[in-house]
């Protein structure tokens, strides 16, 4: 554990958190420069390592607190009781845009974290693998109402297209968050947008 990283002010730790976050979200671990996320959070490369002891400590310390957030502030806050399949999924990205305002690059690494060159990144990932929960298809929409789709679809397919389009949603999200040149998500726009998106699935699919 890096215990000293961890005793940081949590201000100036998160800054180092999302400048590494962003840095090998975007360039991946192989390509990712530990001078570019020291430079970005406003401290020598030398202190950086003080704190974290190599680029690969601190690549794996991201995997396991990427998604200890996931399940902490996610996974374990959605009501799954709730089934009707929109009011899910709203709830959802409510709590994802929640996660985003803190880590803005948080899914966008946790999609990249098996993309790499190093066996030993590799095999370390693979060990971890096993004791990682995610959120997938199945579980977001497993056990909904079907009763409320309209009459003569073809449930289950209806189900696939809504998962492309939530993911769809999605990327447009993390684009936009990508393109930003604020720091600070637009928030208000943001759930006006998924307002918007889920009211033309539900008048689509719901009766």
């Amino acid at each position: 554990m890096l215990s000293k990283f961890l005793n940081l002010d949590p201000k100036r730790r998160d800054v180092i958190l999302n400048a590494a976050l962003k840095e090998f979200a975007t360039k991946g671990f192989d390509d990712a420069s530990t001078n570019v996320i020291a430079k970005a959070s406003g401290i020598s490369k030398g202190l950086m390592f003080h704190y974290v002891n190599s680029k690969k400590d601190l690549f794996l310390f991201l995997y396991d607190y990427c998604h200890d957030m996931v399940n902490k502030e996610y996974l374990e806050l959605m009501n799954f009781n709730e089934t009707d399949l929109f009011e899910r999924l709203r709830q959802s990205y409510l709590l994802q845009i929640e996660l985003l305002q803190k880590y803005p690059w948080i899914f966008e690494f946790i999609k990249i974290t098996g993309i790499t060159k190093s066996d030993e990144i590799n095999k370390k990932l693979e060990e971890r693998t096993n004791n990682k929960q995610s959120l997938c298809q199945m579980t977001m929409f497993d056990i909904v109402d079907e009763s409320k789709f309209r009459e003569g679809l073809d449930i289950e397919k209806s189900k696939q297209i809504i998962y492309w389009s939530n993911i769809g949603f999605t990327n447009q999200i993390l684009e936009e968050i990508r393109n930003s040149e604020s720091d600070e998500l637009e928030y208000d726009k943001i759930i006006a947008e998924l307002d918007d998106f889920l009211n033309e699935l539900r008048k689509t699919f719901y009766k």
